[in-house]
């Protein structure tokens, strides 16, 4: 009973039975289309044949035309019409055929306006004032009979077989059961064959399928020249093969270093511990100074001017400083989360980094440092938000600031502009001499808070969060960014399009 069963659930068997209930329900419609409409419309067409007659016939007579018998005469023998034409007294004028005439006046009714059959009768199919047309039975054949008034007051009957549509269609019907068996056993040839075609690949899939199930990666799909999905599902399982073989090579030869992965756990607790405590920090500390300091004046510990101004300049420093940080964070957070749209547009790259160096001129000289290097004379058209290039640029020229150093009698920043014409962009680097980063801290720096100096002093105002802004701004963008150690400082840089790149893109 399995083994029937799973013939069953075979995708040959499947297939035929398709094709089978496919060519069954075609075959179907056409015998109900051919009974019903076929028939129907070519009673319709008939009905319409005998009412032009009527009205050609009428027209005749209307005229005077003398050929009037002779144009029925055609008309009858051209269309297998039998044609009856009376005075007005019924008297016989013209007919076609004796026998109709005999019929017409053997079961009419003579007292009616215009004789309508009586005997045989079977349903009206159209009707009007000056005519009617039924279905009746004549010597044994269906047939379209027309009864009618002509304008002169003759009376006009013409009819029309039509056993043989009924005929027709019989044999019509009958034929199309010939064909639909003709068509199941073609299809049940087909589907074997197409089926044996399709299966056979499927079933070599399908035992690869399971030896992969077992980790079992020796055997591969034979790919043929057809360009087929069969074919494209195998090259996809051999492909899958490979890759999996070799990533559980990996996976094994890297168990080990699981363990050691573990060990690093620790690690990573203190690294989330270390980043609630930045958090903390930085929050508590300007809230405590803050509210020591504004104790400080409630309870007059120092009762002159001076020092009360101090202890307001402290109370605004760390006010300002604390809602720096917090805006730095909303921004942070909104550049990270994709929730800040960019008001790109062109400008001057060269233009906006004069005015960084001009509003900084104040830390340079409290640093000390006399020297900015910055050569660009001819401008440089970038598309990207200016507002955000700004806040890069500066967070990297800040930094450098405060960390520059004199190293073997020199004390500078140098900030360049290299053109990447490959792929349409520029890269902006500022470079200061000072101390080098660790591997770790090149890392590092890119995380919030994240500062090298682990006393965390204040002293330069910084939050941490500088860089962390360049890496969200610079992700948006879809750009490098970054920072190498030099023989006698640190280089910071960041990548950002050109107008040509934005031109292209457009076109």
């Amino acid at each position: 009973m399995n083994k029937i069963s799973e013939k069953f659930k075979s995708v040959r068997v499947k297939l035929f039975f398709t094709l089978s209930i496919i060519v069954i329900l075609i075959i179907a419609l056409l015998i109900i289309m051919n009974s019903i409409v076929l028939e129907t419309f070519y009673t319709v067409s008939k009905i319409s044949a005998v009412k032009k007659e009527y009205n050609i016939i009428n027209d005749l007579y209307n005229i005077g035309d003398p050929s009037v018998l002779n144009q029925i005469k055609r008309d009858a023998l051209a269309n297998n019409f039998d044609i009856l034409v009376e005075d007005e007294n019924y008297m016989f004028i013209f007919s076609t055929n004796e026998n109709f005439a005999s019929m017409i006046n053997q079961n009419s009714n003579i007292t009616n306006r215009f004789r309508v059959i009586e005997k045989n009768r079977q349903r009206i199919l159209y009707s009007e004032e000056n005519m009617v047309i039924k279905k009746i039975v004549f010597n044994g054949l269906n047939c379209i009979l027309l009864s009618g008034e002509l304008d002169n007051g003759y009376k006009l009957y013409i009819q029309i077989p039509i056993s043989a549509i009924e005929e027709s269609v019989r044999i019509s019907n009958n034929l199309l059961l010939i064909i639909g068996m003709i068509a199941i056993i073609i299809a049940g040839i087909v589907a074997s064959y197409v089926s044996k075609k399709f299966t056979n690949p499927i079933l070599e899939l399908n035992v690869i399928a399971n030896k992969m199930s077992k980790l079992d990666f020796s055997q591969r799909y034979e790919l043929t020249d057809s360009d087929d999905e069969i074919n494209e599902l195998g090259n996809s399982i051999n492909i899958m093969s490979e890759k999996l073989e070799k990533t559980i090579g990996q996976l094994r030869s890297s168990n080990l270093a699981l363990e050691r992965d573990i060990e690093e756990k620790s690690k990573i607790d203190e690294m989330r511990k270390q980043f609630i405590s930045d958090v903390s920090h930085e929050l508590k500390t300007p809230i405590a100074l803050i509210q020591g300091y504004a104790e400080g004046l409630l309870e007059n510990v120092n009762v002159d001017d001076e020092s009360r101004k101090y202890y307001a300049e402290v109370i605004l420093d760390e006010s300002n400083k604390m809602d720096k940080l917090v805006r730095q964070l909303l921004e942070l957070m909104k550049l990270e989360y994709g929730k800040r749209e960019f008001n790109n547009e062109q400008f001057n790259i060269c233009e906006l980094i004069n005015e960084v160096i001009r509003k900084c001129n104040v830390m340079l000289e409290e640093k000390g440092i006399k020297e900015v290097k910055f050569n660009e004379d001819k401008p440089v058209m970038i598309y990207a938000d200016e507002f955000y290039i700004e806040q890069a640029f500066t967070n990297y020229f800040t930094n450098a600031i405060k960390h520059t150093k004199d190293v073997n009698g020199e004390k500078y920043i140098e900030i360049k502009i290299k053109e990447n014409k490959n792929n349409d962009t520029v890269r902006i680097s500022v470079f200061n001499t000072g101390d080098t980063l660790s591997d770790e801290d090149l890392e590092r720096i890119w995380g919030r808070f994240y500062k090298v100096d682990g006393s965390r002093n204040r002293s330069d105002g910084g939050s941490g969060i500088g860089l962390a802004l360049v890496k969200a701004i610079m992700n948006n963008y879809n750009s490098k960014y970054g920072a190498i150690n030099k023989e006698n400082g640190i280089e910071f840089y960041f990548d950002i399009q050109t107008i040509n790149k934005k031109t292209n893109e457009e076109k």
